[in-house]
């Protein structure tokens, strides 16, 4: 199956919106070993940004990075600043655990893959939305909470409202629960909602209805939207920028449209290659990147991608500079895709 790209309205206003989420340099490490290498990324109020790449690219890590829920062991370096609907600045490294828990939850908010981590199994999920505000003081008393909490599971398309929140987790089907994810994730009216797989673990009619229940929340709330994905029509059908990341890095970053239709990176033609069904090889098989994504800060010095790429030179030993007008918009590969190739077959 192919991937639409679905086009995304343009800024009402003239004016560039400021930035909800701004990474600098940031890098991860554990001991001697580099998980994160050097990432940039950008999110603007109501921008909708996608982060794509295999398992173990660094996808999850970035976004636990940003929220400031790093295990002990993991060491970061550079700039991560959050900025909250009132305007307030966080910078996530460095800053003091205190500091930290009052800005999730209030400013920025994430979505996981499965709801049942997300969700205590003891408290019924009323008590769980409205919670989320009286931690945050947003409301100012236990009643209009959960008065609050109610409209939320209404909001999100919860049949019965008032009975789904006396209900306890395990009462709830898995689209049910996730939808009680979102209505906490948006509770407090973040400026910055992170999503990690959020509809991964659930089927194709029922992804759909929540992916539209967050798309909606986020634009009704202009605010920003890290999607972090490994399936590719989502970010078409959602995003409006992506970055693709591999081996810790951002390799390619771009327009949703141009990166999809005109790759740059090797890694991002092949990516789109494996996730299109409808393209084959001469021999009637899928196309698929060769090799495996190495483990964790074990990939190869230089381009993390060469040990992989078909294409890989002496000159790939080396890391490729970025090539384009910003972290925004660019690439970072020694051998970047032709127009000519990106027109054939999807392989890397």
């Amino acid at each position: 199956m192919s991937m639409p790209v679905r086009p995304v309205p343009a800024q009402m206003s003239n004016d560039v919106p400021e930035d909800v989420l701004r990474v600098d340099g940031l890098h991860v490490r554990v001991g001697e070993l580099e998980l994160l290498s050097d990432v940039d990324l950008t999110v603007r109020r109501g921008e909708r940004v996608g982060l794509i790449g295999e398992s173990g690219s660094g996808k999850s890590l970035t976004a636990l990075s940003i929220m400031g829920l790093l295990a002990e062991s993991l060491e970061p370096f550079g700039s991560v600043t959050v900025t909250g609907q009132d305007g307030r600045h966080t910078q996530v490294v460095g800053t003091a655990e205190g500091d930290l828990a009052a800005m999730r939850g209030r400013d920025v908010t994430m979505i996981f893959q499965e709801p049942m981590t997300a969700l205590n199994p003891t408290m019924r999920v009323g008590a769980q939305v409205a919670e989320v505000m009286r931690i945050h003081r947003t409301v100012p008393d236990r009643h209009t909470a959960a008065a609050r909490a109610v409209e939320l599971l209404d909001k999100v398309g919860l049949p019965d409202p008032a009975e789904a929140a006396k209900a306890y987790p395990h009462q709830l089907s898995g689209g049910q629960r996730q939808r009680v994810v979102v209505a906490m994730a948006l509770a407090n009216d973040p400026a910055l909602l992170i999503c990690d797989e959020p509809t991964t673990a659930l089927d194709v009619t029922v992804q759909a209805l929540v992916l539209d229940l967050i798309v909606r929340g986020v634009e009704a709330r202009n605010a920003g939207m890290l999607f972090i994905t490994h399936d590719l029509a989502v970010v078409a059908s959602v995003c409006e920028r992506v970055l693709v990341m591999y081996g810790g890095r951002v390799v390619e970053a771009g327009d949703v449209q141009q990166v999809f239709t005109q790759p740059r990176h090797r890694y991002t033609r092949g990516l789109i290659g494996a996730s299109d069904l409808d393209l084959t090889r001469p021999d009637g098989r899928l196309y698929t990147i060769q090799g495996s994504v190495p483990s964790a800060g074990r990939f190869p010095h230089g381009c993390v991608f060469r040990n992989r790429c078909i294409h890989a030179t002496v000159e790939c030993e080396s890391q490729p500079r970025w090539e384009g007008s910003g972290p925004e918009d660019g690439f970072a590969c020694w051998h970047p895709v032709r127009v000519r190739d990106a027109q054939g077959v999807g392989g890397s």
